[in-house]
């Protein structure tokens, strides 16, 4: 099992798809990554030596930005949004969508299940 930034990558995938398992790293990156670190990208991650996995974990930690650093960084940045008062920031505080989506009708990912107006009850007789 190759465990690479505190990650256990999936022992029957390629290694340029296993790569991307790590938060951050997508399929560009993993091939680049693989190209630094001399690795063949067809190679199982089961079939990978020590050497190689130590050779991609060096090339990670060179790139930097990855995993743990990367998510207290995303969360820095929408904090400092909230902060200064912009929309976006207001638009995180309130769960709605960011990026300029339509929210009359859709929205339900991030707005969540909808809210009913009343609970209908059965009349009494």
């Amino acid at each position: 099992m190759a465990r690479i930034s505190g990650i256990d990558l999936p022992r029957n995938k390629r290694v340029v798809v296993g790569l991307t398992y790590i938060f951050g790293i997508g399929r560009s990156r993993s091939e680049t990554i693989l190209t630094k670190a001399a690795v063949s990208p067809s190679v199982r991650v089961k079939d990978l030596t020590e050497d190689d996995v130590r050779k991609i974990q060096k090339v990670i930690n060179d790139e930097g930005n990855v995993e743990g650093d990367l998510r207290k960084k995303v969360q820095m940045d929408i904090k400092r949004l909230i902060e200064i008062g912009s929309y976006r920031g207001y638009r995180h505080c309130r769960n709605l969508p960011v990026r300029g989506q339509r929210t009359h009708t859709n929205a339900r990912t991030r707005k969540g299940p909808r809210k009913g107006i009343g609970i209908a009850r059965k009349k009494e007789e």
